[in-house]
This record gives C-alpha cells, sequence and structure tokens, in this order.
C-alpha cells in the first residue's frame, strides 16, 4: 500500500457511522435531513430493502415503499451525513440476495 492509499483509508474509517445490522428483505425507516431555505427537518422513508452493495463509506441501500399503489423506489448512501439515524421496523427471512420479485408484491410489508 501506498501512503495515499493509507490517508484515504483512515479517512474514510473517521467517516464512517454506527446503524443497526439489517439485510435484504428486512423493513427500514431512515430519517434524512431535508432543508428548506432557513429551516432543517427530519423526513422519514420507510419501506424493504431490495439491495446492498459497496463496502465502508461508499455503502448503498435500496430501499422500495408502495404509496398510493404506486412503488416509489430510493438509493440511499448509509453514511452520508444528511442521513440521521436509520431503525429497523421488522426483520424478514428472504431466500434471495437481491429480492427484485418484491417489485411484484402488492403488499409489500406483508412478506413472510
Amino acid at each position: 500500500m501506498t501512503g495515499m492509499d493509507e490517508l484515504i483509508q483512515s479517512l474514510e474509517a473517521q467517516k464512517l457511522r454506527e446503524f443497526p445490522e439489517f439485510r435484504p428483505g428486512d423493513v427500514i425507516r431512515f430519517y434524512e435531513k431535508i432543508s428548506e431555505g432557513a429551516r432543517e427537518r427530519l423526513q422519514p422513508f420507510e419501506g424493504v430493502v431490495l439491495r446492498l452493495s459497496g463496502s465502508g463509506t461508499r455503502q448503498m441501500a435500496t430501499v422500495r415503499k408502495v404509496v398510493a399503489g404506486i412503488g416509489v423506489e430510493r438509493t440511499v448512501a448509509l453514511h452520508s451525513p444528511k442521513i440521521e439515524k436509520i431503525e429497523v421496523v421488522k426483520r424478514n427471512k428472504v431466500r434471495r440476495s437481491r429480492p427484485f420479485w418484491l417489485r411484484r408484491v402488492a403488499r409489500i410489508h406483508k412478506i413472510e
């Protein structure tokens, strides 16, 4: 390893955040800071984890929820400073590491 790689790894280690462990299929809720002019507020987003990717500070999660019959997906950087906190609402067991078949399920929170 060169000196620059060690520097980058040490900077990334400082930016890592603690959050509960979750897997694809679990229902999570994350709170994102939204700035509206001079004000800031927290906006929750609750849905099923479809995919986890990356590692370290580049770890991402794709979360899907159904609102008024329309599916909404968001890919969020887990270690972003805009994410205030992450909660695991429900743990589900799925057989695949990327359960994209959940996109066809209408009642997405009713997984068993």
